[in-house]
């Protein structure tokens, strides 16, 4: 434990001093942070910090990305605010892009359903990546959203709508949400990178990911060519991917009792 390495910046990321707190260590400031000092893994949150996940790249160093979790921090009886209690915690990616199996019991615990797909629908929706993600990979947004278009309506003649996703996330949560989307008609969702592509799956909406890592992949397309026969994964397939999100999302509780971390490290 005494060897991770966590970064804050100006010393005032909350989640971060928390997670450190929990580990018994101190967190540095990002400024006072010397990448070749030592190899021990480094903990960071944020998608901005893309230059120090690279570089970790580069030299297969270790590191631990921290972002909003995938699911329980939306309006529930439990949590009427939506705050975001549950973060996910992922090893050297921004995602968690692969299934491993892992017990249920993580997720039982959320009582999320897994909806049957519905297949009624006629619109494709794009929901637009925020300028973050397109900085961390080198795109420009607008070309993206409008080469995306263009490859889509290549295979198909349902209607394309796009999706911004609002600024405010109280709209996000309460006048403009991702499900009130979903309703309106929607056939399958294409996304860049974005977590609407996981709410999609469980709501039982069919999903094309296109970045290099997107935690709906492993139940979703990557080609857009096959736009009119989506992916239906089972309901066997998608239960498995739902308990293993589940083990890499942490409640902040988590972090600060040490418990995320005993978890992380087995």
């Amino acid at each position: 434990m005494n060897n991770w390495i966590f970064l804050t910046k100006d010393g005032t990321d909350e989640y971060i001093n928390t997670f450190a707190r929990g580990c018994g260590r101190t967190p540095i400031r990002i400024d006072d942070f010397i990448f070749e000092t030592s190899n021990d893994p480094i903990v960071l949150r944020g998608i901005l910090k893309h230059k120090i996940m690279k570089k970790c790249w580069d030299i297969g160093r270790d590191f631990f990305y921290i972002d909003t979790g995938y699911f329980g921090n939306e309006r529930t009886n439990t949590n009427p605010n939506g705050w975001k209690y549950w973060h996910r915690i992922v090893k050297n990616n921004l995602q968690h892009g692969e299934i491993i199996p892992c017990p249920p019991d993580r997720f039982d615990k959320f009582k999320k359903p897994i909806h049957p797909w519905k297949r009624s629908g006629r619109k494709i929706l794009v929901a637009a990546p925020d300028e973050k993600p397109c900085k961390f990979y080198g795109i420009d947004k607008q070309e993206w959203l409008d080469q995306t278009v263009n490859v889509i309506k290549n295979y198909t003649d349902r209607p394309v709508e796009i999706r911004e996703r609002a600024p405010n996330r109280i709209d996000r949560i309460k006048n403009s949400t991702l499900q009130q989307a979903l309703d309106d008609d929607v056939f399958a969702l294409v996304t860049f990178n974005s977590n609407a592509a996981t709410e999609a799956n469980f709501y039982g909406i069919p999903t094309f990911t296109l970045a290099p890592c997107n935690a709906a992949s492993p139940v979703s397309l990557q080609d857009l060519s096959k736009i009119e026969t989506p992916y239906y994964p089972e309901d066997d397939k998608r239960f498995m991917w739902a308990c293993h999100l589940a083990y890499g999302q942490f409640h902040i509780s988590e972090m600060r009792d040490g418990s995320a971390y005993r978890m992380l490290a087995q």
